[in-house]
């Protein structure tokens, strides 16, 4: 007997796209207060997904999209530090 799995979906703070979970970057505040990058997607904490360009993150950002889907306002520190983070983890998930 064949099982069908369901793949969850997240939507895309960025460009509002519909992809599964797994294609997706999540960014988290933690319970401390503290943004960050999701790697695992298992973390607890109040999360967003973003697609895995910097187009997404930059409309995010621009629109106030991150700061009201992790109902919190983001300090410019803290953002320089995510989009670098982020960088990095698009160059992971690249290779």
């Amino acid at each position: 007997m064949i099982r069908n799995l369901k793949i969850p979906i997240r939507t895309c703070i960025g460009c509002q796209c519909k992809k599964p979970k797994k294609e997706m970057i999540r960014i988290i505040r933690t319970p401390e207060g503290n943004i960050e990058i999701d790697r695992t997607g298992k973390k607890s904490g109040r999360g967003a997904y973003l697609c895995s360009n910097v187009e997404c993150l930059d409309i995010a950002l621009r629109k106030n999209n991150l700061n009201r889907s992790l109902k919190q306002d983001i300090p410019l520190q803290t953002l320089d530090k995510l989009r670098k983070d982020f960088l990095k983890n698009i160059d992971i998930n690249i290779d």
